[in-house]
């Protein structure tokens, strides 16, 4: 499966927690899903029995979370167990990448971590918000780009939301240059300041949630409508418009 391609290189990424949710936002227009459950509390590991269901059901790349609970962003042992085992499962279900993180008590990637998990698996990996609560991003980005696989970067730029956060995009995307590692900008998104966002911030790559659901809800379920609102403003970037 292959990520779509417009003028720009636009990628859209929505979150998915259903068969239906995944069904919407193909419709509209997503490049990708990025598959969760207990949307609530951040996104955690969803059920293997969905992943395979949803693979069977479209064809957008479906990037699985993998993250056992939400009480912290640092994995003991039993978490990295765990996350190592639910990997092999998904993978093998056909999940096309994966999205995880790990950090240490002093907000830091944790190295270790991140080696035993990228050793189960060759394929993608995004790392997920875990990189918003790191003590210099700076430097994380420099870290992470060491890492061949992790191709994506979630982050809202430190900020509650994304677009409050507009001089540390900026100041991020040069370092990301003429390298394979990407920004997705995530957090406080919607189809109406996202095309502002893009154009002043310069990031290729967004990732959207509420932004797109009924009621802009968590327990809203993906609006194809409100897909497609995003996907023509992305292309109009691209028409320079």
């Amino acid at each position: 499966m292959r990520e779509r391609q417009v003028t720009l290189l636009m990628l859209l990424e929505v979150i998915a927690t259903s068969v239906r949710d995944a069904v919407e936002a193909e419709k509209g227009g997503a490049d990708r899903l990025e598959l969760i459950s207990a949307f609530a509390q951040g996104g955690l590991t969803p059920d293997i029995a969905l992943v395979a269901q949803i693979v069977r059901t479209v064809t957008l790349p479906v990037h699985v979370m993998i993250r056992p609970h939400s009480r912290t962003f640092e994995v003991s042992r039993e978490d990295l167990a765990h996350m190592t085992e639910s990997m092999k499962a998904l993978e093998a279900a056909g999940a096309s990448a994966f999205v995880l993180g790990a950090i240490t008590a002093d907000k830091k990637i944790d190295e270790a971590a991140l080696d035993q998990l990228l050793a189960v698996s060759r394929l993608p990996v995004t790392f997920h918000r875990a990189f918003d609560a790191l003590a210099n991003q700076e430097t994380a980005l420099a870290d992470l780009q060491r890492y061949p696989q992790i191709r994506s970067v979630l982050t809202s730029g430190g900020a509650e939301r994304a677009p409050d956060a507009v001089a540390q995009f900026q100041r991020l995307l040069p370092l990301t240059r003429g390298g394979t590692l990407r920004l997705l900008a995530g957090g406080g998104l919607t189809p109406e300041n996202v095309q502002a966002f893009a154009q002043v911030t310069g990031v290729s790559c967004v990732h959207f949630g509420t932004g797109v659901r009924a009621g802009r809800r968590i327990d809203g379920g993906v609006d194809r409508a409100l897909v497609r609102q995003v996907r023509e403003r992305l292309d109009a970037i691209g028409r320079g418009g």
